[in-house]
């Protein structure tokens, strides 16, 4: 079970603040090339992730499984699984998802068995993609936690969104930690009542 605490960032102006203000906490900037492919059901988002910089040649890809995703008390819980996958192999399913029914995966049983997607009645298909950014960022212990920050610029076809993500086994404490530190920092924010995937299934930006 994935935990986390969402934070929605108004606009580019303020992610610009948060991202200069955490600078010096950077661990790394994730830049996948293609985030989604496909998904197996309206209860289950299934994606391959492509990482790097170029499209046609990812230096790695994994293969991801979340499903039912609920929002409590600003606390955002999902059931995640994540495979690493051939980039290779990726690419053959990014460019013909029902390549995917005939991986050997865990995931791709578990979706067979579950929600009766991936033989040739109902093979996988291509929803389409968006393109994320993301800088992750370790906060001091001293801070708050040694929480670890992930800040996301998602560029869907339709708009850009910006997002705080902070995966915890601690929420109540952790937002209490991002609380303090977007008020030093100067910057707004909401808690976001949506995820990345149902923006990208609305095709509009969701609060």
């Amino acid at each position: 079970m994935e935990v986390e605490i969402k934070l929605r960032l108004p606009d580019a102006a303020a992610h610009r603040r948060l991202s200069s203000f955490l600078a010096p906490r950077l661990l790394r900037t994730d830049a996948p090339a293609r985030p989604l492919a496909a998904a197996a059901a309206t209860a289950a988002q299934r994606d391959v992730r492509l990482y790097g910089t170029d499209d046609r040649d990812p230096s790695r890809a994994v293969l991801t499984l979340k499903r039912r995703p609920r929002i409590d008390a600003d606390v955002s819980r999902v059931e995640e699984v994540v495979e690493p996958l051939d980039p290779a192999l990726a690419l053959t399913c990014v460019d013909n998802p029902a390549r995917l029914g005939a991986v050997d995966s865990p995931i791709v049983r578990l979706v067979s068995d579950e929600y009766g997607v991936g033989g040739d009645k109902a093979p996988f298909v291509c929803l389409g993609g968006f393109r994320n950014t993301r800088g992750v960022y370790e906060l001091e212990e001293g801070e708050g936690l040694g929480l670890v920050l992930e800040l996301d610029e998602t560029h869907f076809d339709f708009g850009t969104n910006y997002e705080l993500e902070c995966e915890t086994t601690e929420p109540d404490q952790a937002k209490e930690v991002l609380d303090r530190l977007l008020t030093v920092a100067g910057v707004p924010y909401e808690y976001s009542r949506s995820n990345k995937f149902a923006c990208f299934m609305a095709e509009k930006l969701l609060p």
